[in-house]
């Protein structure tokens, strides 16, 4: 048995990466990095100038709870307690979804528009169903005079997102609400963007989700209903009575209900159909529509 002077970062490293591999970590490299530099407290990169340092105790017995707990199942992002985000850092819970990168579109499409477009006054950009406070957070840091709405109906995503924001310098800028989608509006507020990433699983996907997803991230952001439209189709009227002429829907969707969703906005007639973006997998997520 080896000693644990021989522990070195670099063997580490190897050790833990085939051990997460047999454990079904499709990432097992990325993830040994990132657990051995939370438990070292340095940059991931700072490892590769590391590798033949020797961890000490502390190291390797906060770093062994670690992996046990990712060989487990549990989602890196909420081992290390924060995500990487639009090139933002964002603190996670169990209570929020884990960010992903293909809700950067959302955020791109929203930046593309405001960009192309011509709006009278500061914008007023709604971000229904929150969570972690990622696009409400992006929005106000990229668009500096924008006011942002962040709604959710759990008071603890609220609570991520309002460190998120303040996190980030943007407190002061973003009102959150909690509230069902836009139930909870006065018939008179209007916005120049309604931004929303709702759950859009359906019950039959639910059961086939990724252990470490369907174990672990919340269910009710995630999930819709039988068919995965019912949060869509709900939100689809209500953007529609929210949106100023000329205004712009948002949304991210499951590529299996792509066309549905458009179903759903052509049959409400008060909507123009934007471009549908298109995932690195070139997979529809995200749909655009403009309110006439």
């Amino acid at each position: 048995m080896a000693t644990a002077e021989t522990w070195t970062v670099g063997r580490l490293l190897q050790w833990t990466t085939e051990y997460l591999r047999r454990h079904g970590s499709g990432s097992p490299r990325l993830d040994a990095e990132l657990l051995l530099a939370d438990a070292i407290g340095c940059a991931r990169i700072e490892l590769y100038t590391s590798f033949d340092r020797v961890a000490s105790d502390e190291v390797r017995a906060k770093f062994r709870e670690l992996v046990r707990r990712r060989a487990a199942g549990e989602p890196v992002a909420y081992l290390l307690g924060r995500k990487e985000f639009y090139s933002l850092s964002f603190r996670v819970t169990p209570d929020v979804l884990i960010p992903r990168p293909e809700t950067e579109l959302l955020v791109v499409a929203l930046l593309d528009l405001v960009k192309d477009g011509a709006f009278d006054g500061p914008l007023e950009i709604c971000d229904v169903g929150t969570g972690s406070g990622i696009l409400a957070v992006c929005a106000a840091k990229y668009l500096p005079t924008a006011r942002i709405w962040a709604v959710d109906r759990s008071p603890k995503a609220l609570q991520v997102a309002r460190q998120n924001c303040q996190d980030h310098g943007v407190g002061n800028r973003v009102q959150f609400v909690d509230g069902d989608l836009l139930s909870w509006l006065r018939s008179e507020v209007r916005f120049h963007f309604i931004l929303s990433n709702p759950p859009y699983v359906s019950e039959a996907e639910w059961a086939n989700l990724p252990p470490d997803v369907r174990d672990h991230e919340p269910r009710l952001a995630l999930v819709a209903g039988p068919t995965g439209t019912e949060l869509i189709a709900r939100l689809v009227p209500q953007a529609a009575e929210h949106l100023l002429p000329g205004g712009w829907l948002l949304v991210e969707i499951s590529p299996m209900i792509h066309d549905q969703v458009q179903a759903i906005l052509q049959q409400d007639g008060r909507w123009q159909l934007g471009p549908t973006l298109f995932d690195l997998a070139r997979l529809p997520r995200v749909i655009q529509a403009q309110r006439r």
